[in-house]
């Protein structure tokens, strides 16, 4: 999978948040984004994702344009900004109804993935309950659940403690190294100084590396 961001711009009516950026994204690396906030790095990976349109340049997945109806592609799964599920259901039965969506996973790659995140104790407990580094957990969980080409994570260590936050970061890097492209922001230079083959810095709208 190569993803190649060409000459993009993006403008919420007169105030530019992107302005045309150059970057590519290749399978079997982590890439890191790094920026204070609101320097642009949610508005990318929501494009990423095909939430959000260009107002200029384009995003190519594989040479082909991402689709411009705002459908989020097939091969690719993410976090981005707070994560967000059925308050009254457990974090296991929002996991299966996720994955009843597609089919493509069952009971056994739950609870594996549960695992990898340190939130299998927790699993029977209602969202609702959950404190912010259990439901950042859950949200990971939900983006590496069904082997997704491409995992983009917002932001994903908050709240968590560092030993799951270490055994989340050794996971990725397997991900990484079975072939997956993965893309990650962090305002924690370590975070991404640790896990990234490359960081793409942002800043007043630009982005360099």
């Amino acid at each position: 999978m190569r993803i190649e961001v060409k000459n993009v711009s993006k403008s919420f009516k007169d105030n530019v948040i992107l302005s045309d950026v150059n970057m590519t994204f290749e399978s079997g690396k982590i890439y890191g984004l790094a920026g204070r906030n609101g320097s642009g790095k949610s508005v990318l990976l929501k494009m990423l994702c095909g939430l959000y349109v260009p107002t200029s340049g384009v995003i190519l997945y594989d040479g082909v344009k991402i689709n411009p109806n705002l459908e989020v592609p097939k091969h690719i799964a993410a976090l981005i900004e707070k994560p967000a599920f059925f308050p009254n259901l457990t974090g296991y039965e929002n996991l299966q109804l996720l994955a009843n969506i597609k089919k493509e996973i069952g009971d056994k790659e739950i609870l594996d993935t549960l695992e990898k995140v340190n939130l299998i104790t927790e699993k029977d407990k209602k969202f609702s309950k959950y404190s912010l580094g259990m439901k950042q957990k859950l949200g990971i969980a939900q983006a590496v659940m069904e082997d997704s080409q491409v995992i983009i994570l917002d932001e994903p260590f908050n709240g968590i403690e560092n030993d799951t936050v270490l055994k989340i970061k050794s996971y990725l890097r397997e991900l990484a190294n079975s072939g997956k492209t993965i893309i990650l922001s962090s305002h924690i230079k370590d975070d991404l100084e640790e896990l990234s083959d490359k960081i793409y810095y942002f800043d007043a709208g630009l982005v360099h590396e």
